[in-house]
């Protein structure tokens, strides 16, 4: 028979060790990581990146998405973005950008430069009036202050004869801790020639450029940054081309497509993971 004092001294240690239990899932939250996640929003881009209750977001995909994205600020108490990032002005880039600007309290506005004749441009631009909010455009690099991530964002600094919407994306760079992020918006061939003249990165991840459609550049893209990650925005009949799926294949990237479901991605510095709902 154990004494009442051995009893109350296992009971302590007991106590003891429950405590550095929750304390380490605590600690191991995604709060404390990197999270980017990616809403399944058909052939379209809307991402949201967060660290330690920082929040950015690059593109908002078409109109129709917003009340799902407000669901998701609701649900995670976002009621700021650090930052808004339209890499380009196609509408299932910027379709929900004016909803989004009215919703929420929005720090700083990043934008493409070609603009574009349409009713989502133009509600974007009066949303951005009525907030009082001066957009910036991007050409060259542009460093973002967010938490301890280095970010980068590069817009092209001439606007391209062919493709010139999807050819003016912004790129934006991501670096957490030895973990590095690209999202490419949808650049086309000229554009992910122009990055690559000048990149010398490589990447753990990459946001597929343009959907999955099959790009001449995109051997040129993976050869390049040497990703082990990727996820394509896709829907079940647009982008997701066989013939591009089957390059990300041959270079062993294991990727994920958005019309599968939502994907949430988090990075501790050191370790990526991955999951779809």
């Amino acid at each position: 028979m154990l004494s009442k004092e051995k009893i109350i001294i296992i009971c302590i240690f007991l106590l003891m060790f429950l405590g550095l239990v929750l304390v380490y899932r605590r600690d191991s939250n995604d709060g404390d990581n990197l999270k980017i996640y990616f809403f399944n929003a058909g052939k379209a881009d809307a991402i949201i990146i967060s660290k330690n209750n920082k929040y950015m977001m690059i593109d908002t995909g078409e109109e129709e998405l917003f009340g799902e994205i407000l669901n998701y600020f609701r649900n995670n108490n976002i009621t700021k973005l650090d930052y808004l990032i339209i890499t380009h002005f196609d509408k299932d880039h910027v379709g929900s950008a004016a909803s989004i600007i009215s919703s929420v309290e929005i720090g700083e506005v990043l934008q493409s430069n070609v603009p574009k004749d349409s009713e989502y441009y133009n509600n974007y631009l009066m949303a951005l009036q009525s907030k009082e909010i001066t957009p910036v455009t991007v050409s060259g690099d542009y460093e973002l202050n967010f938490d301890d991530l280095e970010i980068l964002v590069n817009g092209p600094e001439i606007i391209y004869d062919s493709n010139e919407s999807n050819n003016s994306s912004l790129i934006v760079s991501i670096t957490n801790g030895e973990n590095k992020f690209l999202f490419m918006g949808d650049s086309q061939n000229a554009r992910i020639k122009d990055f690559l003249n000048s990149n010398t990165n490589t990447y753990d991840f990459l946001k597929v450029p343009y959907h999955g459609y099959y790009l001449k550049q995109l051997d040129n893209l993976l050869d390049s940054i040497n990703a082990k990650y990727g996820v394509v925005t896709c829907s079940n009949s647009e982008g997701c081309d066989e013939e591009a799926l089957s390059v990300l294949d041959n270079y062993n990237v294991k990727y994920y497509l958005t019309r599968n479901g939502g994907i949430t991605i988090t990075s501790d510095g050191d370790n990526i993971k991955f999951k779809q709902y």
